[in-house]
């Protein structure tokens, strides 16, 4: 937890450092190293005592150390300051989507605003009414973007409970007294934000297990303490409930803690109807109060002659019907994805070298990568410009002649610009392996104007995947309005792909859309949009969003074998669709 806390910080810090119009590359800096400490899979507190915080990506002397001093002190001297030269409230309200620092510093200043609650109260009683660049449909997104800030208190990133999860969940398996551990709830479903964490276990000596639990060191707050449940609150107010259950319980409690209420209802239903009865303990024959299954989590489906409904789609959405006529999907899985269709290196915004990238992805035992850093109107992201890619593409061919089982693809994230035209010539994207185009301004132009610069976009012929199509970060930024069917017409008649983006701030396309573009037969994408190594492992949480969209092997494109992907992308810019 360390590694957030402290990642928490420097993203405050850059908020701050933006309201008082500091150098953006400076505030970059600090935001970029929030998301690699966010993403770091090894403990911030063992890098610096082994003396390498210098070898995480985006972490020079100077943030190495304000992190050494947060671990021996618990504080930041250069945040505390920084906060204290700030009227209280501005950071909160800098926080929210639409307003920024210069909307916050006239609210301050012209309404004393102090807070998010203070706004929310002053907009809704029509008050904000007047002052100079505000105008009705200003205080519309200003309300929006407060419900988003209040929503994304509530509930974190799939990304940052599946660490925290793994974590508790890791500690806990080491303990001779555990002998079955799992998480359950929506995070087991793999949704795109979760609330609480949920952990399941068995142990003969549950005491001991509920003692080990209550005194971890992320622990802010003992919420409940019990011999078979305990409930925690992190110091970052996720709170974590833990259940010991019997062993002959255990898989009925697991997909009772699954399931979502609907889903669960559903076959209780189901149940009733055969005369039995399902809830945490077991299914058992209504009249007998028999058990007669609950051990292992399939004989739940399996009495009510039911195949095995994977986790992620328990949304009564289909599902069991679906399982009902013998037609569930057969899920992606991550040991069927080949490659990673979306990377950033030193080259544009990313931390790594086309050699360090290659190393990891062999580690990955991938077939290939797309190398795909931003074109030059991103030039605050370290935009290529044309020369420089071409440059790339050299150096990528000759790396590849070097290289055994593995291919490095030149490929680009080519921006879309306001009037629709790509960021960089035909000319030059034909060079290339793949193309990679998205929307990175302009986010307020209206649906239709935004509908028809990505269509625009899809019907180049060079432009092989649409990224992260939607545009939202959750918490931050609502999705922009876009035509989807549309869009999804037009990717399918054009063969372009629509990608899934696997950072967990995204996870865009979403698992409704998904859906949507499988039943409409387009070809979608998995990419980790990674500027750092430890941000390559994001993958098993885009692969989630696709099996929670009913997505199979066939469905993505980076489950092709090397020989297969390349005939794909060039099918496409053959003009063939």
């Amino acid at each position: 937890m360390k590694n957030f806390e402290i990642a928490k910080i420097f993203a405050e810090i850059a908020d701050l450092l933006e309201i008082k119009d500091e150098n953006p590359f400076r505030i970059r800096a600090y935001r970029k190293a929030a998301q690699n400490l966010e993403s770091l899979t090894r403990d911030i507190a063992e890098e610096a005592e082994n003396g390498t915080l210098e070898e995480i990506p985006g972490i020079g002397k100077d943030l190495a150390k304000k992190i050494e001093e947060y671990l021996g002190s618990g504080k930041v001297q250069f945040y505390e300051r920084l906060k204290g030269e700030i009227p209280k409230g501005l950071l909160e309200l800098v926080a929210i989507p639409g307003v920024g620092p210069k909307t916050a510093r006239l609210l301050h200043e012209r309404l004393n605003i102090q807070g998010i609650d203070e706004l929310e109260k002053m907009i809704r009683e029509h008050k904000l009414k007047g002052l100079p660049g505000l105008k009705e449909k200003t205080e519309e997104n200003i309300l929006r973007g407060i419900q988003l800030v209040k929503a994304g208190r509530e509930r974190m990133h799939l990304g940052t409970a599946h660490s925290l999860a793994e974590g508790i969940i890791s500690t806990l398996n080491s303990l001779p007294e555990v002998e079955r551990i799992s998480p359950a709830g929506s995070l087991r479903r793999m949704k795109e934000t979760v609330k609480d964490i949920d952990i399941l276990v068995i142990s003969s000596r549950p005491t001991k297990v509920m003692e080990v639990f209550i005194n971890l060191p992320l622990v802010g707050e003992i919420v409940a303490q019990g011999e078979t449940k305990s409930s925690i609150r992190t110091r970052e107010g996720t709170q974590v409930d833990l259940r010991v259950v019997e062993p002959e319980s255990f898989g009925s409690a697991l997909a009772y803690f699954t399931g979502s209420k609907a889903h669960n209802i559903h076959l209780r239903e189901m149940a009733r109807k055969r005369g039995l009865k399902i809830n945490e303990y077991g299914i058992f024959k209504e009249k007998s109060n028999k058990r007669i299954a609950g051990k292992e989590e399939d004989e739940i489906y399996r009495v009510l002659d039911l195949p095995f409904i994977p986790p992620e789609i328990r949304e009564d959405l289909g599902e069991i019907e679906a399982a009902q006529k013998g037609e569930l999907p057969s899920l992606v899985s991550l040991e069927q994805i080949r490659g990673d269709l979306h990377i950033h290196s030193k080259w544009s915004d990313g931390a790594h070298s086309l050699k360090e990238l290659a190393e990891a992805a062999r580690k990955m035992r991938y077939e290939y990568i797309a190398i795909t850093d931003h074109s030059q109107a991103l030039w605050i992201a370290g935009g290529l410009k044309e020369e420089d890619l071409l440059r790339q593409i050299d150096e990528i061919r000759a790396l590849n002649k070097k290289l055994n089982n593995l291919r490095l693809l030149a490929g680009t994230e080519v921006d879309i610009r306001g009037d629709g035209k790509l960021d960089i010539e035909d000319k030059v994207l034909a060079k290339l392996d793949i193309v990679v185009a998205a929307i990175h301004t302009g986010f307020k132009q209206g649906k239709e104007k935004l509908t028809k610069r990505m269509i625009q976009a899809i019907k180049n012929k060079y432009v092989n995947v649409i990224a992260h199509p939607s545009g939202r970060l959750l918490g931050e930024r609502e999705a922009y309005e876009l035509d989807w069917e549309e869009i999804m017409r037009q990717a399918r008649r054009n063969n372009t792909a629509l990608e899934i983006n696997a950072y967990p701030q995204r996870l865009d396309l979403n698992d409704i859309r998904c859906r949507r573009a499988k039943e409409l037969g387009l070809s979608l994408t998995i990419g980790t949009d990674a500027h750092t190594l430890s941000q390559l492992s994001m993958m098993k949480l885009g692969v989630a969003t696709a099996r929670r969209g009913w997505l199979e092997k066939k469905d993505i494109m980076n489950t092709l074998h090397l020989s297969q992907l390349i005939k794909k992308l060039e099918f496409r810019r053959k003009g063939k669709v």
